[in-house]
């Protein structure tokens, strides 16, 4: 094989092989083109899927306040019509009312005015209960009622204030029991005492009440030197606020005796010295010095000592010294001249 065979059967073996070679690069071209391509179209998919997320955020948002202005602008027009609705309710309610009360005045004053008119509510039966001092007619009488008069037509402070006025009168209690009865009842006050007062008595309960004035005296015991002016003792009034202190003295005597069944031996009390209490008992012929009316229950039993042993002996019990100390009660007989 000559020079000129060897090159041309070089020749032919080289021109396929750059052939070759440049399809090679081609494809490579072609492929780094189509994965530029595809990165290029995954990075627009990728710019226009956040454009999309950006669009329906927005959207989202401009929907979500969209629905918030919508729920609030309804929410706002809800409280309105709410707010409507519970005034129509109101006024309807005050209406109601309104024609209740009416109705019920109309029946209120038909009845009244019936009541006021019938004359099935005309008193026929006027009763006093607990009564003792006072009789029915001075009660009845004070108190302003008639019979065949309008069970209705009286006010009944104002005829307890009328009842009230007589000072045996402490409490009043009037019932309307239809149709036609009126019942009074009373709580009266009693007789305790006699004050000396003048040529004559007063009567006075234990709260110091003064309830009459008379000449006889009262089958209870007397209570001498009270300070109440002469002016001030009227029925119905009190004693002197000094008075009533040494009263209360008087009263714990008057239940010491009672214990010791004595209480029926006593005359009267001088209370013009609060340090001496001084007892009279006229059946015994005794007068008891009691001082300041402390120590009662001693003194009382040292007093029934010296009574059953000096029975029917005129004279003196002294029981105002201090039984705890070293005084010591005594009995002094009366020296006849």
């Amino acid at each position: 094989m000559d020079k000129f065979q060897k090159e041309k059967i070089n020749n032919l073996y080289y021109v396929p092989t750059i052939k070759q070679t440049n399809i090679e690069e081609e494809i490579k071209e072609e492929k780094k083109k189509i994965k530029e391509r595809e990165k290029r179209i995954k990075t627009r998919k990728k710019i226009e899927q956040n454009e999309k997320d950006k669009f329906d955020l927005e959207t989202e948002t401009v929907i979500g306040m969209t629905n918030r202005n919508n729920k609030r602008i309804n929410e706002n027009k809800r409280k309105v019509i709410d707010k409507n609705e519970r005034k129509r309710q109101r006024k309807i309610k005050r209406i109601k009312r309104i024609l209740k009360i009416i109705t019920l005045l109309v029946i209120i004053i038909g009845g009244v005015t019936f009541a006021m008119l019938s004359p099935i509510f005309n008193i026929q039966e006027i009763e006093v209960i607990n009564n003792q001092k006072l009789s029915q007619d001075e009660i009845i009488s004070l108190s302003g009622l008639s019979k065949n008069q309008n069970i209705f037509r009286f006010l009944s402070n104002k005829c307890i204030n009328q009842i009230k006025t007589n000072p045996y009168i402490e409490k009043v209690e009037i019932k309307r029991i239809f149709p036609n009865k009126v019942q009074i009842s009373v709580e009266e006050r009693t007789v305790t005492y006699n004050v000396e007062f003048l040529n004559g008595y007063a009567y006075i309960n234990n709260q110091g009440y003064i309830l009459e004035i008379s000449n006889e005296k009262s089958d209870v015991p007397i209570v001498q030197g009270v300070e109440t002016k002469e002016e001030e003792i009227k029925a119905g009034n009190r004693l002197s606020n000094e008075d009533l202190e040494k009263l209360e003295i008087v009263i714990q005597i008057t239940d010491a005796y009672k214990t010791a069944d004595l209480e029926s031996q006593i005359t009267s009390i001088d209370i013009s010295n609060k340090n001496e209490y001084t007892v009279y008992m006229d059946e015994a012929k005794k007068i008891v010095y009691l001082g300041d009316g402390t120590n009662l229950g001693d003194k009382i039993l040292w007093l029934q000592a010296i009574l059953q042993d000096n029975e029917g002996i005129e004279g003196e019990i002294y029981l105002d010294g201090d039984l705890n100390g070293n005084f010591k009660p005594r009995f002094k007989e009366k020296v006849s001249v």
